[in-house]
């Protein structure tokens, strides 16, 4: 399948497909079990992808931003069926995946695609809502070839961006959900580690995986508390595997350094529960340690850190140093 909004470009390494983002290609709001792909892979190749991020409300006024023409396009034609949500380009098909298998996404290259960024406050949302009552909305410009962000009251910081949503398509009997809340086929994770150079694996539930990705953020301190990061639109170049020898109930990801997993639940306590669970897991499958060993090992050495607080369904990843085993 090759559409117009898809195109070749050269990698240092060979070709790569370019996945445009467009309303052809993207869709607002929601993942679902039943969306056709918009391109589709061999098992192994990369693919670029464009993403943008912000409803009509947060775009920016004035000739000093950068706003993609595609943006306003995006909001026009495609559909917010779920009332809320984020702009996602995909789903991207990998030939040969299947229910039960594993989808591998490395995580090869970000790029900035504008030079701003947004921040919002919204009343009843986020870590403190009973504190702050009237929306607060902040662009905020980014130096794209320095990578660094100039906030409003003149602090600058280093950026570190990653996609605040990646995922496949669910379960047929989930039907259609929302972006917001992350679930066992991952989406809005939130999670500042998968940024370049991690590999994120997924559980797939349906022929083809269906990836899509979104949610760019510039930046963002673990727990996002009033739900936005610096929000912006990404170029991400991810490689995508399909893995036949490996099996998972729930996301998990590794960098150079550390292997994470995840918990997802309303309740942090019993993400923290799911994401430890799964590292004691993946401790006795890696290593001929018993699940005491492992727990000792989890209590010395890993860190559980919160994801984020604020997506009705909390996240905690565990981290574990490789060097632990």
């Amino acid at each position: 399948m090759q559409l117009a909004s898809e195109l070749w470009r050269w990698r240092g390494n060979g070709m790569a497909h370019h996945l445009q983002s467009n309303p052809t290609t993207c869709h607002w709001g929601y993942f679902t079990p039943d969306r056709k792909p918009v391109l589709e892979i061999e098992s192994g190749e990369t693919v670029v992808i464009e993403t943008v991020s912000g409803a009509p409300a947060v775009l920016p006024q004035g000739p000093e931003w950068d706003v993609l023409p595609e943006h306003a396009s995006i909001h026009a034609e495609c559909p917010l069926p779920l009332g809320n949500g984020h702009i996602l380009t995909g789903p991207v098909a990998v030939k040969t995946a299947q229910p039960g298998d594993v989808l591998q996404v490395d995580i090869e290259k970000i790029d900035l695609r504008t030079n701003w960024g947004w921040n919002i406050i919204r009343p009843l949302a986020g870590a403190l809502p009973e504190d702050f009552h009237e929306t607060t909305l902040l662009h905020i410009h980014l130096d794209k070839e320095k990578r660094i962000a100039n906030l409003p009251w003149g602090t600058d910081l280093k950026l570190s961006p990653f996609f605040g949503v990646m995922g496949v398509a669910p379960p047929s009997e989930w039907g259609m959900i929302t972006s917001i809340i992350p679930r066992a086929m991952g989406g809005n994770m939130d999670c500042k580690e998968l940024g370049e150079g991690a590999t994120f694996y997924l559980p797939v539930f349906q022929e083809g995986a269906l990836f899509s990705t979104g949610d760019g953020h510039a930046l963002q301190g673990d727990g996002e508390v009033n739900v936005t990061a610096i929000e912006t639109s990404l170029t991400g170049t991810f490689r995508l595997t399909v893995r036949k020898d490996m099996h998972l109930f729930m996301p998990m990801a590794e960098t150079a350094t550390h292997y994470i997993t995840f918990g997802i639940d309303p309740d942090l306590d019993n993400a923290a529960k799911q994401a430890l669970r799964a590292m004691i897991d993946l401790i006795c499958e890696k290593k001929n340690l018993s699940r005491e060993q492992a727990y000792a090992l989890c209590s010395i050495t890993c860190d559980l850190r919160i994801s984020q607080i604020v997506n009705q369904h909390k996240g905690i990843h565990a981290m574990l140093p490789k060097e632990a085993l």
